[in-house]
């Protein structure tokens, strides 16, 4: 293994957390290294020659990266042009470009495959010492392990030390070169495992530190006092110590040993050191192991802190006060990050603590062992870092490579993914605007913008953050919205260096005149989490809580906007397959002793399966659950919670009658009580459940275990209006809202034009039916006339508001300081005849008006008279565009493909 640098000044990490923390006008300057701090590499894979097998070793001296492995050849990155080069288990490359240098060492065996396990230079960066399984360098008899000088690629043939066995491990002092492995001889004398010769001919020092199994790594405190050995091993020199220990530099004796300190069934994998302390990386076999790293202090060699991710570790590296590890990790639920699921490959942390940091590219798990990358290393040239990694990967970032790729100081290229947006309104006097938060690979705090209308200037920016496995839902509330006009709004996500992701797809909304009442009121009863499923595009739920951090995520494509709906006026719910599709819940949640589960659904289905409930898991299924609704096979409901035992209260009737049914769970100091369309259909007298962080699910997961099982663990139906809370509703506030669903609310009707056009008085006779453009000026006069196909009032309703949308062209000078009028079209024309020499004649009411229109494409809305056009419910109706001076207004038709369906009309009806 390598001696790493030592420590370079402290780089503070802040992760703030959404809510309160968000600000407007919080613009984020790009900086130098283009990452959040403290990581230093962006996550931008670059071109590298790949070996044709696994890359076990790295090393670098100025400017020159050494790999050493298994494998007999180097290719080009993907695209690029050449030739295939002879590699025999050992390759030097360019660590700014990439590419082979003109140094070449082929190792070879004449019996068995040769390999090269362990590269690490001396002090002076003059020579490379290579360890593995080999009999000659470029022919040169050696025994294992070589020395090589650096600036003249050869071997140095007065280093010749003996090894009996496999060296998997070096450490370099001055004088001094450490060795671990497999082997029990040096140059025919006792060497269990670990071995000292002299660096500058490689004869066995006196240093013993013999242990029972293989040594898989070595390294030299800085201070040159003391080696630290990690392996398989549980004892050395004879005393219990397993995986880990320390010994003394000259002799080998043990100065600090590891009993029961790691896992029987775990090993030591690497070591590396830093200023202050020492990293350890960790692999286990079978049940109950540990996978993750150990950070324990130079000054008493005791513990720091303990990673427990599973995914067996196989390198770390510290640099920066960061340190970098190479794994594949899939299960860090027990540091309270991620669950059981994806491997990941790459990750950063604090060398002061665990929690991982915004730096996540990846690999894939590649050939041999399935194990990804296995070593890490940091090169630099002309002022540029390149951290090195090698393994036995094929892909890194989803793209072809392997076995070697770097990632550079500088450079970020990397645009975050692109916001998934939506919009919401429940009164009249705002609108929240949401998003799920973007994914940037070595970004955790990104900029977001938010642009309403389609206008090119942000009318809001702020930061939030986001890491692979935390990607919670940020918003903001725009205050400046007129009741019955509609909005759309888009966002975009910005890193460090500026990279921009496309904007996020239009979110719509139409303010109401009025309160909605139903989510009104269970945002006043204080729901933490609330899923209302208007979301319009996968894979993101949006949380319409006053909190507004609690989204999901869509597994395997659930049906959208699915009608009728469970709350009247209310637009969409969910449907689900009973097969493969759900929701859970995108990050870790913890519940409390009091809490309410409240959903709504609709089924036929006779296999039953969970509608609502709370798991250890994501995206697969739990292996804690509890605190949940299901349906039994045949249609009753059971709530059930598990406290030592399963405790569930399980409703006389059925409810999978294809009809809206409203469930609410709720557990407290009064036990557990549950309530199906505002009736209490039982009560239990539980008060604890299981305590465990988990997320929640939507549609399905575990369910093994529990009374009245159902076939399916996964629901088949359609559920709307999902709430937790972290309280006790009351009767009489399940009643009410069970009763509020059903009260008369607003409706929307969104109406485009069916036929749009303009008369052009310097073109007389000329029809611009087929236009994308529409125009409007006094004089000379352009006049624009729009028909629409108004809906009839639903049943019981009266229009209660209109509001017309237009958008202005991307041409300069699209807007106008001119006033323009909305005015009733009283004469016959069609879009396809309407020349100005025949244009129709116009009612003398202004509807409604635009007091100028800025330049910049966007959408502009102004209320019309409802009085105006309430008699034409249910028929056509033409209104005409009109301009006060001589200032042009110039707009997209509904022939334009940029125009976001305007002109539009949205209209609003309500009780009367």
């Amino acid at each position: 293994m390598r001696r790493t640098r030592g420590p370079a000044a402290a780089l503070a990490l802040s992760l703030v957390g959404l809510g309160a923390g968000l600000g407007l006008g919080l613009g984020l300057a790009p900086r130098a290294a283009a990452v959040t701090p403290p990581v230093a590499f962006t996550a931008d894979a670059l071109p590298t020659w790949q070996p044709n097998g696994v890359v076990w070793a790295l090393a670098e001296a100025g400017g020159t990266v050494f790999a050493g492995g298994t494998f007999s050849a180097v290719r080009l990155p993907a695209g690029g042009a050449g030739s295939e080069q002879e590699a025999v288990n050992f390759v030097a490359l360019d660590a700014a470009t990439g590419a082979p240098t003109a140094c070449k060492l082929s190792f070879t065996v004449g019996a068995g495959t040769a390999t090269v396990r362990a590269l690490a230079l001396s002090p002076d960066r003059q020579t490379l010492y290579a360890g593995g399984y080999f009999g000659a360098v470029n022919g040169v008899p050696v025994s294992s392990l070589a020395a090589i000088d650096v600036a003249a690629c050869t071997v140095k043939t007065s280093f010749r030390p003996a090894f009996a066995a496999t060296v998997r491990a070096l450490a370099v002092t001055g004088d001094t070169v450490y060795a671990g492995g497999d082997f029990l001889t040096v140059a025919g004398q006792p060497r269990q495992r670990f071995a000292a010769v002299a660096a500058d001919d490689g004869a066995l020092l006196p240093f013993r530190a013999d242990a029972d199994e293989p040594g898989r790594a070595v390294e030299v405190t800085p201070d040159g006092s003391k080696v630290l050995l990690g392996g398989d091993f549980f004892t050395v020199n004879g005393t219990s110590s397993h995986a880990l220990a320390v010994v003394d530099a000259t002799s080998g004796a043990l100065t600090r040993s590891y009993p029961g300190f790691i896992e029987t069934n775990s090993v030591v994998k690497d070591i590396a050191t830093d200023g202050t302390g020492f990293y350890t990386a960790n692999e286990g076999t079978g049940g109950g192991v540990f996978d993750g790293r150990i950070a324990l202090d130079l000054s008493d060699f005791g513990q720091r802190w303990r990673d427990t991710c599973l995914g067996a570790t196989q390198a770390v590296l510290p640099y920066q006060n960061v340190l970098y590890s190479a794994s594949h990790a899939h299960d860090c639920s027990s540091v309270g990050e991620f669950p059981d699921g994806r491997r990941h490959h790459l990750l950063a942390q604090p060398t002061s603590g665990t929690g991982k940091l915004g730096w996540s590219p990846d690999t894939d798990d590649g050939i041999g062992e399935g194990i990804g990358p296995r070593v890490l290393t940091v090169g630099a040239k002309a002022g540029v870092q390149y951290l090195w990694v090698g393994g036995e990967f094929t892909s890194v970032n989803g793209a072809g490579q392997q076995s070697l790729t770097r990632f550079a100081s500088t450079g970020d290229t990397g645009a975050p993914t692109v916001p998934l947006a939506s919009a919401a309104a429940f009164g009249p006097g705002q609108v929240q605007v949401r998003w799920r938060t973007s994914l940037d690979l070595d970004d955790s705090r990104l900029t977001y913008r938010v642009y309403r209308n389609g206008g090119a200037t942000p009318v809001a920016t702020l930061n939030a953050d986001s890491l692979f496995f935390k990607r919670p839902q940020a918003s903001w509330t725009d205050t400046a919205v007129t009741p019955g006009q509609t909005y759309t709004y888009r966002v975009t996500a910005t890193d460090a260096a500026g990279n921009t992701s496309a904007l996020s797809a239009p979110a719509a909304v139409t303010v109401p005149t009025s309160n909605e009442v139903y989510p009104a009121q269970v945002r006043a009863d204080g729901a933490e989490l609330y899923w209302r499923y208007d979301d319009a595009s996968l894979p993101y739920v949006a949380d319409s809580s006053g909190g507004g951090t609690a989204a999901g995520v869509h597994l395997n494509g659930p049906a959208l906007r699915q009608t009728p709906a469970a709350v009247t006026g209310k637009s969409t719910a969910i449907g689900f397959n009973g097969t493969d599709n759900r929701v859970y819940a995108d990050r870790r949640h913890s519940v409390g002793s009091t809490y309410t589960l409240e959903t709504w659904f609709r089924t036929g289905t006779t296999r039953g399966g969970k509608i609502l409930g709370f798991g250890n898991n994501q995206d697969r299924g739990s292996n804690r659950y509890d605190k949940h609704i299901y349906m039994t096979n045949d249609g009753r409901l059971v709530f059930g919670v598990y406290n030592g035992a399963t405790r569930t209260i399980t409703t006389a009737g059925a409810y999978n009658d294809n009809a809206w049914h409203h469930v609410v769970a709720t557990q407290g100091p009064g036990g557990m009580v549950l309530y199906v369309d505002g009736v209490q259909r039982g009560t239990l007298n539980a008060t604890t459940h299981e305590n465990f962080s988990g997320y929640w699910h939507v549609g399905g997961d575990s369910l093994g275990g529990w009374p009245n099982k159902p076939t399916s663990d996964l629901w088949a139906g359609q559920i709307d209006e999902t709430a937790v809370y972290p309280t006790v509703l009351t009767a009489a506030q399940v009643q009410n809202h069970f009763a509020l669903a059903k009260a008369p609310a607003d409706t929307v009707a969104v109406v485009t034009a069916a036929e749009d056009t303009y008369a052009n008085a310097g073109a007389p006779g000329t029809n611009f039916g087929t236009s994308g453009s529409l125009a409007v000026r006094g004089n000379p006069l352009y006049a624009s006339y729009l028909r629409f196909e108004l809906p009839a009032a639903p049943a019981g309703t009266v229009l209660k508001s209109a509001a017309l949308a237009i958008r202005t062209s991307t041409m300069s000078g699209a807007g106008t300081a001119d006033t323009v009028s909305v005015v009733p079209v009283t004469g016959a024309w069609t879009e396809s005849g309407t020349t100005y020499d025949n244009r129709p004649a116009l009612g003398g009411q202004v509807l409604g008006t635009f007091a100028g229109v800025p330049d910049g494409s966007a959408v502009h809305t102004t209320a019309l008279d409802p009085a105006a056009l309430a008699g034409a419910l249910g028929t056509s109706y033409s209104v005409a565009l009109t301009g006060s001076g001589a200032d042009a207004l110039w707009l997209w038709s509904s022939e334009a493909p940029a125009n976001e369906g305007t002109p539009q009309l949205t209209l609003t009806f309500g009780a009367p």
